[in-house]
């Protein structure tokens, strides 16, 4: 452990390769780890979550990728029982958010992106991430916004209609999206009042609620066009619901050229996915109403 430790420390030219070679054998470790006994796996994390931490603290662009791809290849293929203390500690990186620091943050969310390794089988897991994220879809910085409806439309992405009955253990899309309808609401009403920016004789100003609320929308625009790219079953009632919304933000995309292109291929999303006779006519019932 104490290699490791020089290793991720190397501050001269050598650091890229000195954290490639410590993720690459502190991801055979995790993955090694689950031939080990409970009481050697307990011992491993407890050397190696101090290790993570400081990784994960000085991330920079030269080194994020490759613990990236030490979650990644280090979980990848393997039962999440035998991987939950990893788990875990990706999860835990979401409530020691560095303030102010957004290549950290945008970091630690791309990390948390790796748990999609295990797709359907940690239900819980997902759903706490969507409750968590759920509270940031306005965030201030676009990369971590970007980040967040990423992780977002990867929780929903397993709400599926099986053969069987519904799924109930994975987050509700027809939940999540009506919970966030009323602020997307809001947010187009205080845009389409309060311009994003002002000229006066002191220079541009831009109102703090205006820009809060195009974030908001800007996100949900993303994350309805995500669903539909990474979703079996991506059509339910709540994206009905939420269409027409997704309609009344003319006044915006006539400003930002970001979201009228994304407004355009959230809506072409829709048009061009199949939706059974009983969606289309609540559709039809939305728009016209």
């Amino acid at each position: 452990m104490d290699e490791l430790y020089i290793l991720i420390r190397e501050k001269t030219k050598k650091q890229e390769g000195s954290h490639r070679v410590a993720a690459e054998i502190v991801a055979g470790m995790i993955r090694g780890s689950k031939h080990w006994t409970l009481d050697m796996i307990d011992e491993l994390w407890k050397k190696l979550t101090p290790l993570l931490n400081e990784v994960c603290a000085s991330l920079c662009t030269e080194t994020v990728g490759h613990w990236g791809s030490c979650f990644k290849y280090g979980m990848e293929d393997e039962d999440p029982r035998r991987m939950h203390r990893a788990i875990d500690f990706l999860r835990s990186l979401l409530n020691n958010q560095t303030i102010g620091n957004t290549f950290l943050e945008t970091s630690h969310w791309n990390l948390v992106q790796k748990l999609s390794n295990f797709e359907w089988r940690i239900p819980s897991v997902w759903c706490a991430l969507s409750q968590h994220a759920k509270d940031f879809i306005g965030h201030s910085y676009k990369a971590i916004r970007e980040r967040i409806a990423s992780v977002l439309a990867t929780a929903l992405s397993f709400d599926v209609k099986l053969s069987n009955g519904q799924s109930t253990r994975h987050p509700d899309v027809d939940q999540f999206i009506d919970s966030i309808r009323e602020r997307l609401d809001q947010a187009i009403k205080i845009y389409e009042k309060q311009p994003l920016a002002t000229i006066s004789g002191q220079g541009v100003e831009i109102d703090s609620k205006s820009r809060d609320a195009v974030n908001y929308i800007e996100t949900v625009i993303q994350l309805h066009t995500l669903i539909f790219s990474g979703h079996i079953q991506p059509v339910k009632h709540a994206i009905i619901r939420i269409f027409p919304h997704l309609c009344e933000i003319d006044s915006i995309v006539a400003n930002d050229d970001v979201i009228r292109t994304s407004s355009i291929v959230s809506r072409m999303c829709l048009a061009v996915t199949y939706i059974t006779t009983s969606l289309m006519e609540e559709l039809i019932e939305q728009l016209e109403h």
